[in-house]
């Protein structure tokens, strides 16, 4: 069983920038495929990073040049660093483990707004 916790969200104007972090419980952490999703207002969740257990990412093209994922298999941390973040960017966003089986954290809101 894995748990995974998200924080970092908030509120940033249009152009700032924020950083997320998941920390996930359990063993097996560094075997275990890592990846952020959103679900803007009214729309269906959507893929943003991932991550695999050794490092390769890959992003989506919307947020691609201004977000960055990254993991500390040490402290079985997942990160995103999220850049020029654009009002399209406010979505419910949720930390993702993939291995075995698959997990979701609780979500965390970010809102991007003047």
């Amino acid at each position: 069983q894995v748990q995974l916790v998200e924080s970092g969200g908030g509120l940033a104007q249009p152009g700032g920038s924020l950083r997320l972090s998941c920390a996930a419980s359990g063993t097996s952490f560094s075997t275990y495929a890592m990846g952020w999703y959103r679900q803007p207002p009214g729309k269906q969740r959507e893929l943003v990073a991932l991550i695999s257990s050794g490092t390769y990412t890959n992003v989506a093209d919307s947020v691609k040049g201004r977000f960055t994922i990254s993991r500390d298999n040490a402290k079985n941390t997942v990160s995103l660093q999220m850049n020029s973040l654009k009002p399209e960017d406010t979505a419910v966003y949720y930390c993702h483990a993939r291995g075995a089986n698959m997990y979701w954290g609780q979500g965390t809101q970010v809102t991007v707004s003047s």
